[in-house]
Formats: C-alpha cells, structure tokens, sequence
C-alpha cells in the first residue's frame, strides 16, 4: 500500500489518526507516525508485533506503508473511538451502564491474557490505559497500540528495560527497571478503577483529591467504597458488584508484583470458571501515580523480531 493510495482518501480527525473508505467499502482507521526518519523503531516495533497476533480482544493491523519518511500503519477501525471519551464524559446520556462496564473490563483482561500466555513469545505492553482501549459498534473492547511492547521468552520470567509507559499508570517496579507482564496486570487495575470511577487516575482539576488511588486507599481505609462509584443511576443500582470489581482493582495494584493475579486468572475469575481468593495485605503505595500527567515516557529498546504467526 503506497502513501499516494492512501492520500487521496484520507481525513485528518484527532493528531496522526486518520479514516479512510476502503474499496470493499468496509472504514479502516490510519495511524501516521509524526517526526520520525528513515530508520524507525517505533514503527517497526507496531507492525512486527501486531501484525503477527491475532485474538478478538485486539486490534487488527489489516496494512502498513513504509515509503521514505512516511509510515503509516493501517487497522480495523473502531466506531466508538477509545474508552476514555466514555468513562471520562460527564454527559449521562452518554454514560455507560454496569454491564457494558463490565463486559469491557472482562474484554481487556482476555486481550492482555492473550499476550501474556498464549503467544509463541509472550508480550508485555508496557501502556495499558484507556486511550489505548478502542471500542466497536457494540462495545467490544480491543486492546491496540503495540509500539511499546516488549517481547520475552516464556521461559523468562523478567526483563530489564528502559522506563516506558504513561505516569499514573506505571507500576512501581518501574523504578528498579526489573520488568514483568505484571506491570500490566497494575495498569489494568488502574484502568478498572477509572472504569468504576468514572474519573482519571490524576485529575488537575480536583485540587483535594487529584490522585485516585489516594482517594481509593483512604476510602478504602474508611470502608466508603460507596463514595467512589460513578454516580450515574445504573451503577448505583449495582453497587454490591462494582464494590466487588473494586476489591479485584485492589488485588491488581499491590506493590508487591509477585502478589498480583495473572491475567488469566482474572478472566477465570470473572467468567466465574473459578473462584479466587482476594487476598489484599499490604499498603499499595506508588510515587509513579503521583506524577503529573505528562507524554509517555519513550521507548529506548528495539523489540525482538517474532517468530512466526501466533
């Protein structure tokens, strides 16, 4: 597919991502790397690894072109755009109910087991938060933006690397560079907070309680879990069970890696295959979801080259 294809079809909608109509006329989404020369690590790093994963709860990469400078990367496209236009906006008509809710948790949790357990290599992503969730016309939530990712042995259970990833939303080992796929399953419990919430992990805009998770611990604390439940009047309705995904965001987000579920566990967990003992006993302190929202921190590793078709 060559940039001139492409040019002729394309409309600019929100910063390097694009729409087009294809000739099948199905819409795909464009993404258009900014910035970048010739020798591109970030791209590379996308289309060698999305390009060979295949799972319902991930994006697909349908094409790419790779001309010159230009580099563009070609998906499925994605109706209701990602998950943050929609736990974050306080239109209650657009507010989604408890069960989309969870169906998407759910969702997100089946893409990262994926990664994690069913791959030739497993791979950790490294930027799990809901700009990186994309939603289809009937809310199915895909896991997309792979240009992160790390990819490891499955007989290798840690990897030293580079800080990546999105304050807020970066587990605490980050700051001992001893990496695991469980610095994903922290930023999944995040993400189920904000979900719960309805509220980002740091909001400038709350000058008393700009940080969630401090907010969920003193809470918690307290046991006024209540008071953290997005107001809107169906998740008040189903208050018992967002209490209980709330405990589950707790086991997530221990500070202590080796203390948290894998993800498959977690889907076990809520498809009810099997019951799960949430064993919470520490103290989840992180100075990392302390740090003012700022760009993801920007890779330095050049991912490995997959081995074939997953």
């Amino acid at each position: 597919m060559s940039p001139r294809t492409l040019a002729t079809s394309l409309v600019k909608v929100d910063l390097g991502l694009f729409f087009m109509e294809q000739s099948s006329g199905s819409e795909v989404a464009v993404k258009h790397l900014f910035g970048i020369g010739p020798v591109n690590k970030s791209f590379i790093a996308e289309v060698q690894t999305i390009g060979s994963i295949h799972h319902f709860n991930l994006v697909s990469l349908v094409g790419f072109c790779a001309e010159k400078f230009n580099r563009l990367l070609v998906y499925e496209f994605m109706a209701n755009g990602s998950l943050d236009r929609w736990i974050f906006n306080k239109n209650q008509d657009l507010s989604l109910d408890w069960k989309v809710r969870k169906k998407i948790i759910l969702d997100i949790a089946k893409g990262l087991a994926y990664l994690h357990e069913d791959c030739n290599r497993k791979i950790i992503h490294l930027d799990i938060k809901p700009q990186n969730i994309l939603l289809d016309e009937n809310f199915n939530a895909k896991v997309s933006d792979f240009g992160l990712s790390k990819l490891i042995e499955k007989d290798q259970s840690q990897v030293v690397t580079s800080m990546r990833g999105t304050p807020g939303y970066m587990a605490p080992e980050w700051l001992s560079s001893i990496i695991t796929e469980k610095v994903d399953v922290y930023s999944f419990g995040i993400v189920v907070l904000e979900i719960l919430c309805g509220r980002r992990i740091i909001d400038e805009s709350q000058q008393n309680e700009r940080y969630l998770l401090e907010l969920f611990r003193r809470k918690q604390e307290e046991g006024q879990l209540l008071d953290l439940v997005d107001k809107c009047n169906d998740m008040q309705s189903n208050v018992a069970e967002v209490v209980e995904m709330l405990n589950v965001a707790t086991w997530c987000l221990q500070t202590e890696y080796a203390n948290r579920p894998s993800m498959s566990t977690l889907v076990k967990h809520f498809e009810g295959s099997a019951d799960a003992v949430i064993n919470v006993n520490e103290d989840f302190q992180n100075e990392l979801t302390t740090q003012a929202p700022a760009e993801s921190f920007a890779s330095s590793i050049t991912p490995s080259v997959l081995s074939g078709p997953r």
